[in-house]
């Protein structure tokens, strides 16, 4: 009896041996596959390792069962899992002007191995000085160095809304796993240029300002040299007047007084011509000067006793003395206002 019961006891412990070994093979394979399909599926998943142990003192009696411990799983970092996130436009520095709105991307990249994951935003572009309007996304696959990768882009329009060094801020993502954690993304801060718009009206109305006053200053040279060149004609005509009265004074004592009286008389219409203007120009449109026709019109004040004098010379013919000449030159000098030097 002890025979037979020794071998039923062996019998059973070769059966016990058996099924732990069968159960720790369905387990790695159970783990191998597990772990192929995270990695497959992008599931974000480390599976725990379980192994049963026997204890088993030579070809004693095993009675007890396998011992087994629980490992708890980690969570992948996205480096491990090569999710890489990038925002803006690399090597690209963000200029702006107040009111304009720029479109700021921010891409999430991983490689595929046939498979999707999921990636929502959990915060938005809101800083100083900067408005998040809207967002949209879109996905896209492309093959680099003969891998598969995977991209999401989320789109943000963003409204500049103040001047100065502003920043968009760090994006801030999360990607749900079936082990009830996530896992979470940061992109970097962005530095924004925001600079005034551009006014043109005051550069316009500098500008109009400006040739304002230039063309008053030329206006005003123009009128000086106008005066200068006016001022200057006149003092040679004065002088070239004074010279011929000058020397008509030293004539006065032998010169004939009827030639005398008509030679001031041409004298006093080349003034009249310099005052009033004629037609013509040079002695013979001053020789065709009427100085009884200004005297009639009042433009010759305080002039008819000269003028008498000169129709005596031209219709009388008699002879005066070079006194009564002398004052008659005196009233000319006066009338025209030529003084002596």
């Amino acid at each position: 009896m002890n025979s037979k019961t020794a071998k039923v006891k062996s019998k059973k412990s070769s059966k016990t041996l058996n099924a732990a070994k069968a159960q720790n093979e369905e387990s790695a394979q159970n783990a191998a596959l597990v772990k192929e399909n995270a990695v497959d599926s992008a599931a974000l998943v480390v599976p725990a390792d379980t192994s049963a142990v026997l204890d088993v003192a030579g070809d004693a009696d095993v009675d007890s069962p396998a011992d087994s411990s629980d490992v708890t799983p980690q969570m992948p970092t996205a480096e491990q899992l090569g999710i890489s996130i990038t925002a803006g436009n690399a090597g690209a520095p963000l200029t702006a002007t107040v009111g304009d709105t720029i479109d700021f991307p921010v891409t999430v990249s991983w490689s595929v191995q046939g498979s999707a994951i999921l990636v929502v935003p959990t915060s938005s572009a809101n800083a100083k000085g900067i408005l998040q309007l809207g967002v949209s996304q879109e996905s896209s696959r492309s093959v680099k160095d003969g891998k598969e990768l995977a991209q999401i882009t989320f789109n943000y329009k963003l409204l500049v809304q103040d001047t100065g060094n502003l920043n968009i801020p760090a994006m801030r993502f999360e990607i749900p796993t079936p082990m009830g954690q996530s896992l979470d993304l940061r992109s970097d801060s962005v530095p924004v240029r925001a600079d005034a718009p551009f006014n043109p009206l005051p550069l316009v109305a500098g500008g109009a300002v400006g040739v304002c006053v230039l063309l008053a200053a030329l206006w005003r040279m123009r009128k000086r040299s106008k005066a200068r060149t006016a001022a200057a004609a006149k003092n040679a005509f004065e002088n070239a007047l004074r010279e011929k009265m000058m020397v008509l004074k030293q004539r006065v004592m032998v010169a004939d007084s009827r030639e005398w009286l008509l030679e001031l008389e041409g004298i006093c219409k080349e003034y009249a011509f310099e005052k009033f203007g004629a037609a013509g120009t040079g002695a013979a449109a001053a020789s065709a000067v009427n100085l009884d026709a200004l005297v009639a019109d009042d433009k010759l004040d305080g002039w008819k006793p000269l003028l008498e004098e000169f129709a005596h010379a031209r219709y009388g013919g008699g002879k005066r003395d070079s006194f009564e000449n002398k004052e008659t030159w005196k009233l000319a000098m006066t009338l025209m206002g030529v003084k002596e030097e």
